[in-house]
């Protein structure tokens, strides 16, 4: 297999979810989200990768591969790509004849990062307009320090909530912190007991270490920082060192207790010690936000693998592990809106 075939004019961009069984790419860019170097039953070697642009991921395989060629591919980076398509047990692969690199800079990147449908300032005005409502003022103090610290709410309007789970594009994060805090608005005011300022502030602050715990310039994985500390704890050091800027300005304590819990909402937010969580839910307000969050991230999963499943006449979805079952996504009563 040659790695550097005849250059000719790239011909219109294919997206993932155009590709069909049949297809031939002469010379398609993909951004490379992960490689690996494997050997076959007969002793050869083949490259196991997974492409993808901003509609989705395809499988690719390159047969009789060599270790210079495993290492010419760049692992969040891009090359150019001739081969076909195929169908393997039911899902869609690419067999690649020919690779070559390709010059960054050429790159439109908006082809590769999945974004947001929503507006992005809207939303963060919309953030920050149900944020003030909060009437605790030590709560409203300590939100107004994250709020202002522009830096922190740039990588806030940008960052992913996910790497692959849910909200996994550019503003997914800002997308679902919003939708938690419309949430809270309907939900807790049936609940007298539950304080709509707690789990407001917690909305926010519960995911906001991810702004640091994620990379996205090219794809979206996860920093050093994020493999070794992770975003639950950056959050609680980052309403550690908020606090103390609000004491500083307010010249006042901040109350212990109260910080205490809120601190208790953003460690418990998984739910369950197996999810990643320090602490089970321990307040109405832990279990109001938690359930919340859940709710969010579970139909957004479903939303993002019924749009991508790869056979819209099936009824039923491919089985999805993090779902643990396949989705039956029929609109039984045609009532469900479209895009």
């Amino acid at each position: 297999m040659s790695t550097s075939p005849a250059r000719s004019a790239p011909k219109p961009r294919k997206f993932v979810n155009q590709l069909a069984a049949g297809d031939l790419l002469e010379d398609q860019v993909f951004l490379i989200d992960a490689k690996d170097l494997r050997t076959t039953t007969n002793g050869s070697l083949y490259i196991h990768a997974v492409l993808r642009d901003r509609t989705g991921q395809l499988l690719a395989r390159v047969w009789q591969a060599t270790e210079p060629m495993f290492q010419q591919m760049p692992e969040g980076g891009f090359m150019r790509f001739k081969g076909r398509v195929e169908n393997y047990k039911g899902s869609l692969q690419f067999i690649v004849d020919a690779m070559r690199p390709v010059d960054p800079a050429g790159i439109d990147l908006s082809d590769f990062m999945p974004r947001t449908s929503r507006d992005i300032d809207a939303m963060f005005e919309r953030v920050k307009e149900i944020l003030r409502g909060i009437r605790n003022p030590h709560l409203l103090a300590l939100v107004a320090q994250f709020v202002r610290d522009e830096p922190l709410m740039d990588r806030f309007r940008k960052a992913p909530a996910a790497v692959q789970m849910h909200h996994a594009f550019i503003g997914g994060l800002l997308e679902h912190t919003c939708n938690l805090l419309e949430l809270a608005l309907l939900v807790v005011p049936r609940y007298p007991m539950v304080s709509l300022d707690l789990v407001l502030a917690g909305a926010l602050l519960h995911d906001l270490g991810k702004t640091d715990e994620l990379t996205y310039e090219t794809s979206f994985q996860y920093t050093n920082e994020g493999q070794l500390v992770g975003h639950i704890v950056k959050a609680i050091v980052w309403i550690e060192e908020k606090i103390k800027a609000v004491e500083q300005e307010s010249g006042r304590p901040f109350p212990a207790e109260l910080k205490a819990a809120l601190e208790h909402i953003v460690l418990s937010h998984h739910g369950q010690y197996e999810f990643g969580s320090p602490k089970l839910p321990a307040m109405p307000e832990a279990v109001a936000l938690h359930y919340l969050d859940n709710l969010d991230a579970k139909l957004q999963m479903f939303k993002e693998r019924i749009e991508a499943d790869p056979d819209p006449a099936s009824d039923w979805t491919e089985y999805v592990r993090a779902l643990e079952t396949r989705i039956y996504k029929k609109d039984v009563t045609g009532s469900r809106p479209r895009d």
